[in-house]
């Protein structure tokens, strides 16, 4: 149960309403999907998507962020479902029909938005009227981008949703190395050092073979220096 409370004041009354987190029902399902983009900042896709034969499956609601990560939603309507479990299979189908996904958003959104969709952080949302403790465990030794939202009603006229527990994965930065900061005085301005191998390559087929001769006796060898300005080598 929230530990948030919500009162109603009426000049120097004040009465605490009753929060309840009955099963979920449909229609509270429907509520969320109609207004999706103001309650949680998600366009809406599609309700009770069929994921085929082979997956034999149906999310309860497909969206999109406003940052173009695509969103799947399950609603864990019984406090024995393993909606984690349930929406991490989802997920995993979704990453497997990015063309599907992209053609709903296409027809929805355009293709502007289709072509922005951010693959490398797609979100789960659970929400439920409440999780267990092995709930927000789970979440934690998962990498995934998985955020549990706990709802509880107010009478009719009253709807809030608490964050129970998030985990947010940062997207790659695509293989990109970042250079080490560095100053102007800081920057070297010998020439890169190489290695014995190196060099080697830089040699004739005769004295590369040479060289494996004599690892085989452990004989030091004198390994040749390239000469730039002659067409032969010179001894180190």
């Amino acid at each position: 149960m929230s530990d948030i409370k919500l009162f109603r004041t009426q000049g120097d009354a004040v009465t605490e309403l009753e929060g309840k987190t009955v099963a979920l029902e449909k229609s509270l399902q429907i509520l969320i999907e109609n207004h999706l983009e103001t309650l949680l900042g998600i366009k809406f896709l599609a309700s009770e998507y069929s994921t085929g034969k082979t997956h034999a499956g149906r999310i309860d609601t497909l969206g999109i962020d406003e940052n173009g990560c695509p969103c799947i939603i399950e609603y864990k309507r019984t406090s024995n479902e393993n909606v984690i479990n349930q929406g991490l299979f989802y997920l995993d189908w979704l990453m497997d029909h990015r063309a599907e996904f992209e053609l709903m958003v296409i027809k929805q959104f355009g293709q502007e938005m289709a072509e922005n969709i951010e693959w490398s952080n797609p979100r789960l949302l659970c929400i439920a009227g409440n999780f267990t403790k092995y709930d927000e465990h789970a979440v934690q030794q998962i990498n995934r981008n998985i955020e549990l939202l706990r709802y509880v009603r107010f009478g009719e006229e009253f709807l809030l949703f608490e964050m129970v527990h998030a985990v947010e994965i940062k997207p790659p930065d695509n293989g990109k190395i970042k250079p080490d900061p560095k100053t102007d005085d800081e920057e070297s301005t010998d020439p890169p050092v190489r290695s014995v191998e190196t060099n080697l390559q830089n040699c004739s087929t005769e004295i590369q073979n040479q060289r494996k001769r004599q690892r085989r006796f452990h004989i030091p060898f004198p390994i040749p220096a390239v000469d730039s300005n002659k067409s032969g080598y010179s001894s180190l």
